[in-house]
């Protein structure tokens, strides 16, 4: 069983772009834990988890081949698990197969019935790449739904994608700036 730390750092790994930490059930204690993988043969779990294991440090060793084949594995033994489909998405996107990876992600959602850790963790991966392919619309909906999940780094990624929020935010550092670092009013008669 892995630690929270233990799901802290494979988050950090797999999910560069995101705040360290985020992880669905730690950022919202009230959350309900994950139950993806309530219902597997408990010896075949081991190894499909033990292999993901082994394809997250060929991943962190830069071995990307390694790894999406041992992800194939885990994959093998327990296909209905979404972990694996996640896992090997990320690393299909390092490789630079963005299609092989949104279908990854699609199943990793749809096994997940859209709940839990592997769904959270898709829908956010699944919003930036959409989001990296100009499809803002697909992208806020997939960060709506890791949101309502516990991803801080999706609601980040709403506020940024909101068009107003956005101005808002502009206007208001404008208006820090100008208190913090006051420009000298030049029409202003000078005392001698």
């Amino acid at each position: 069983m892995a630690t929270e730390n233990d799901c802290a750092v494979l988050q950090a790994i797999f999910n560069p772009n995101t705040p360290f930490g985020d992880i669905p059930g730690l950022d919202y204690p009230h959350e309900v834990k994950n139950n993806e993988d309530s219902g597997f043969d408990p010896a075949l779990l081991a190894e499909a988890k033990a292999l993901e294991m082994q394809g997250v440090a060929c991943a962190e060793d830069a071995d990307l081949d390694r790894a999406v084949h041992l992800f194939d594995r885990a994959i093998e033994l327990l296909p209905q698990r979404p972990s694996a489909y996640n896992n090997r998405a990320q690393a299909l996107r390092l490789q630079g197969d963005t299609e092989g990876a949104l279908a990854d992600l699609d199943r990793a959602i749809s096994l997940g019935t859209g709940t839990g850790h592997s769904a959270c963790q898709a829908l956010v991966q699944r919003g930036l790449i959409r989001r990296l392919q100009d499809r803002n619309d697909e992208a806020v909906q997939d960060f709506q739904l890791a949101s309502a999940l516990g991803s801080a780094f999706a609601r980040q990624q709403l506020v940024q994608l909101n068009p107003y929020a956005a101005l808002c935010n502009r206007m208001l550092a404008q208006v820090i700036g100008q208190m913090r670092n006051p420009e000298p009013n030049l029409d202003a008669p000078i005392d001698h």
